[in-house]
């Protein structure tokens, strides 16, 4: 729970002039002393994510025109589709995938994720379950928002521990796990077939609460399906019991709460403390309250947002509202919100040899700091590339004794740094001349995988340091 507690607010003062600090050279070797260029970074497993639907067809990104793939958000990594199951499956066994697939496509072609919640019961249309399902003979409530359960209510909710309902859920979770499971395109999962809005309470539906074992069962049933993609079960499960969000944990499922600044200070929102078993293993998701309404009701406060990133060590941040609009009101916070959310590899320091010979080994020392809330849970090893004056690659050295995922988060300012050195032998066909040094963070093959904000990069997410001479013999 949030007991507001004061922590600190002031954000990483970096300097946004992109530039290497000059090289020092001292006693052979070469220093250099990079600065982070302020840039908002696309990784994986953190970043804002778009709601293109947010349960209803017409918000938000689906508002977007074919052809605008929001290029200029900066730190928008993952596009995600919250849609009543019934829009897929109209018709048992046959799927419009397509709802889904079209609008992903023009993300994944720029190298983004997508990531799915597929709902059960909705307060503004009546069957969220496809109608088909009710009429296979599974029990369900009609009910009125505001109301509760009501007979002649307009919308309807399946009863969520009814065994048809979960037998054609289920089946409908194996059709999607067989597309979906272990995509390299998906991010995440939710377990969205629990409560209204598939936020785990029928607080806007039926107002019924179930037995914790109901909502396991439910756990259950996603964990079963999708052995390989994350899975993101949501804190308002904990109205049906503490438990079930001690079991999602256990399965290996992450946290997700909706939505925070959904009511004006102290009540921003609540289960701070529970991120705090999810955050140093998996990917803590965040989504806002409906911008505009949130405004509206005086529930928006910039500074309660970044705090709230602080204390649950959120690694993806929600854009639920209209892109272009939040964008254009709400720059200066997501800039903010870019230097701290999920993860920032800065490299405070670095030092080669100025020359050796290829006989030799090179040594190249450099010092990490992780700038974010969240530890960087791919990780990724360091390599270093040493390319000649026509950008080919002539060695790559890859530093396998450390991964980027044992550096510590700290409060803003205060990421604990950690120094470590490796040393190199040179192929036998190595050629001599002047190198440019290239560091990148990724595969142990030396493969980049993950952005750094630093200058000169090559495009390959390598970064350009400085110079070595290799001799010969």
């Amino acid at each position: 729970m949030n007991r507001g507690i004061p922590i600190a607010l002031c954000f990483a003062t970096i300097c946004l002039v992109s530039l290497i600090a000059p090289a020092e050279i001292s006693d052979g070797r070469v220093t250099v002393r990079p600065r982070d260029t302020g840039e908002a970074l696309v990784n994986p497993q953190m970043g804002w994510k778009l709601n293109f639907y947010s349960n209803i067809l017409s918000n938000y990104g689906s508002k977007l025109a074919l052809t605008d793939t929001l290029d200029d958000f900066p730190g928008l990594s993952c596009i995600y589709f919250r849609l009543p199951w019934a829009y897929i499956e109209p018709q048992e066994g046959k799927f419009n995938w397509s709802v889904v697939d079209a609008p992903g496509q023009r993300w994944i072609e720029k190298g983004l994720q997508v990531a799915f919640r597929f709902t059960t019961s909705e307060s503004w249309m009546r069957y969220a379950t496809p109608q088909w399902v009710d009429e296979a003979g599974a029990k369900g409530y009609n009910f009125t928002v505001g109301k509760g359960v009501d007979e002649n209510g307009p919308f309807w909710e399946p009863d969520f521990a009814d065994p048809v309902f979960l037998e054609k859920h289920s089946n409908f979770l194996a059709a999607a796990a067989e597309r979906y499971d272990g995509n390299p395109n998906v991010a995440f999962i939710d377990v969205g077939s629990f409560g209204v809005w598939g936020e785990g309470h029928s607080f806007a539906s039926t107002r019924l609460k179930y037995p914790a074992e109901v909502v396991k069962k439910h756990i259950d049933m996603y964990a079963k399906h999708f052995k390989k993609t994350l899975l993101a079960a949501n804190d308002d499960f904990s109205f049906h019991g503490d438990e079930t969000i001690q079991h999602a944990l256990e399965k290996g499922m992450t946290l997700r709460d909706d939505s925070i600044l959904v009511q004006p200070p102290p009540r921003s929102y609540f289960h701070a403390e529970m991120a705090q078993s999810f955050w140093p293993r998996l990917p803590v998701i965040l989504e806002h309250e409906h911008y505009q309404p949130s405004v509206d009701r005086g529930a928006w406060d910039r500074s309660i947002f970044l705090r709230a990133i602080e204390e649950y060590h959120a690694s993806y941040m929600c854009i639920h509202w209209f892109p272009r609009e939040f964008l254009e009101k709400e720059r200066e916070l997501i800039d903010r919100v870019n230097m701290r959310l999920g993860y920032r590899l800065q490299l405070r320091e670095v030092s080669w040899p100025e020359k050796t010979s290829r006989a030799d080994t090179v040594r190249f020392t450099s010092t990490w700091a992780n700038a974010g809330v969240a530890p960087c849970y791919p990780g990724g090893f360091v390599a270093f590339t040493l390319k000649d004056a026509r950008g080919g690659i002539a060695a790559v050295f890859v530093n396998e004794a450390f991964t980027v995922r044992d550096l510590e988060v700290a409060p803003p300012d205060q990421a604990p740094t950690m120094t470590v050195e490796s040393a190199h032998g040179f192929a036998p066909n190595m050629p001599a001349g002047d190198f440019d040094v290239y560091v990148s963070v990724g595969a142990r093959d030396g493969t980049p995988r993950l952005s750094l904000p630093l200058p000169d990069g090559d495009r390959n997410r390598r970064y350009r340091l400085g110079q070595i001479r290799i001799t010969a013999e």
